[in-house]
């Protein structure tokens, strides 16, 4: 599958020269803004990503472990009324999502009513049995979701994968737009954008709403890394200063009869609410694996008592899996008596014989994942892959069918970004973010949009060479203004 079958957001089917009808005003910015302009523009950009430290780790990687992400300035741009109703997609999905964290790890209705295949979950790796039993604060679990959504045409989107564990790339989202702003500052006075500087006080007021009972009137919340090795490091320590809270390493804390304590140079200070970055595994070495050096000894006592919150909860890999992914239309319907407003992708699930034969059978044509797979590793992009590469997973694919599912390669949408020719269309996704507190979640009017810079490629991962784009959300005609703060100074997201 390549660009030129795909749907351009921008110029829709039609090409540069015939663009959609809203987007003109884009389109004549793209065609009279020299290119020497916007060459001066990228490298402003970047010059100012490297400064301010925007990188990502690449692991494995001797000669390059530190990156600069690549940056595009045609921004993606979503209509108010298509965002209206991504949003009420979205808020369905994610409640859906902690209804079902809720009830695997409480009473299992879900699997005692043969919606899923309790060997699905209970035989699951993601599947953590050291949090049966406990209910979080407030009852929810993942306060922090980011749903990857891919689009195909002018109506037609799809949910590619839900990450509910420590989705990242919210610091992304809020630097792009800051680069935008003080880089393109015209097209904010074309376009009404929705401004999206509110997602720290946001971040920062969830937290606050789900300490635990009895500390809801002046809850300490700290964000806990892995420290600056980490690959989002920057992330962290970004939020963490955004919201005006403590960036803690696991060396910081400590547990004293249940409860979590923050060592400062006044003394201890109690903890209730942590955002914590660290997997699983490493959290807790009284309960995961022994050897971690990244936990803290007795959170997870502190939380199964009730003494913190802990976000995103502890066992939500499972809602990430995606073998579970396949059954969230079925997941949809159990909790909200709906059908999901936001479809998945086709999925075949290798564990199932007709499935696997399929999938075998059409390699060439298949996309196939691990189902605990991220970041673009493990994955088979059928129609791209040499035969010796293909040869190589199905040896990997038969030696463990269970542990893959595959889908259609689908037309991504493709959005114009600058290239080495000029602008040429590039496929793209989408992660927009949303929050849950005690409410209902919320969704915020943008998101970070993944970019494949190379010509035909399906692999917008930054760890697979992607880049990224700001993602506008224009704002209904309702005579609203709406300002953000950006490069030194106020700039009106939009006319009037």
């Amino acid at each position: 599958m390549g660009t030129r079958t795909a749907f351009d957001e921008i110029w829709g089917h039609g090409g540069p020269e015939q663009p959609r009808e809203e987007f003109a005003a884009l389109a004549a910015w793209m065609r009279d803004t020299p290119a020497a302009e916007f060459e001066r523009r990228l490298q402003t950009a970047e010059a100012t990503f490297r400064q301010l430290g925007i990188t990502f780790a690449v692991y494995g990687e001797e000669d390059s472990s530190e990156r600069i992400i690549p940056f595009d300035l045609v921004p993606r741009i979503f209509m108010a009324d298509e965002w209206a109703r991504l949003s009420e997609g979205l808020v369905q999905r994610v409640e859906a999502i902690n209804a079902f964290l809720n009830d695997i790890y409480g009473e299992r209705r879900i699997l005692d009513e043969g919606v899923l295949p309790p060997e699905l979950v209970l035989g699951n790796p993601q599947f953590r049995t050291e949090v049966a039993g406990i209910r979080p604060p407030h009852g929810v679990a993942a306060h922090i979701c980011g749903i990857d959504l891919v689009r195909t045409g002018p109506d037609e989107f799809f949910v590619l994968e839900d990450n509910a564990r420590t989705p990242s790339g919210v610091s992304y989202m809020l630097e792009n737009r800051e680069a935008m702003l003080r880089l393109c500052p015209e097209l904010f006075r074309e376009f009404r954008v929705a401004a999206v500087d509110s997602y720290p006080d946001l971040l920062h007021d969830t937290m606050r709403s789900v300490a635990p009972q009895g500390r809801e009137s002046n809850p300490v919340c700290v964000l806990l890394t892995p420290g600056h090795f980490n690959s989002a490091y920057y992330e962290h320590s970004f939020l963490a200063d955004s919201m005006g809270i403590e960036l803690v390493e696991p060396a910081d804390l400590l547990v004293d009869d249940d409860i979590v304590w923050m060592q400062t140079i006044a003394g201890r200070v109690r903890v209730d609410v942590i955002y914590r970055r660290v997997d699983d595994d490493f959290l807790d070495p009284l309960v995961f694996r022994p050897d971690s050096m990244l936990g803290v000894p007795g959170i997870m006592s502190a939380y199964r008592a009730g003494n913190v919150t802990l976000m995103n909860a502890p066992g939500n890999g499972i809602a990430d899996d995606k073998a579970i992914y396949s059954y969230m239309p079925e997941i949809v319907r159990f909790y909200t008596g709906e059908e999901a407003k936001l479809p998945n992708v086709e999925t075949w699930r290798c564990r199932e014989p007709d499935s696997f034969k399929y999938v075998l059978d059409h390699l060439d044509e298949l996309v196939v994942k691990l189902v605990d797979g991220s970041g673009g590793y493990g994955m088979l992009v059928g129609p791209t892959a040499t035969k010796e590469e293909i040869a190589r997973f199905r040896e990997a694919l038969v030696a463990e069918p269970h542990r893959y599912i595959a889908q259609p390669t689908l037309a991504l949408s493709t959005v114009p970004t600058f290239a080495d020719q000029g602008l040429a269309p590039r496929h793209v996704d989408f992660r927009p973010f949303l929050l849950t507190g005690r409410g209902r979640p919320q969704v915020v009017p943008g998101g970070l949009t993944r970019v494949a810079l190379k010509a035909g490629s399906l692999v917008v991962n930054s760890s697979q060479g992607g880049g990224t784009k700001d993602s506008f959300v224009l704002m209904a005609d309702s005579g609203q203004s709406q300002s953000q703060s950006g490069g030194g100074q106020t700039q009106s997201q939009g006319r009037g």
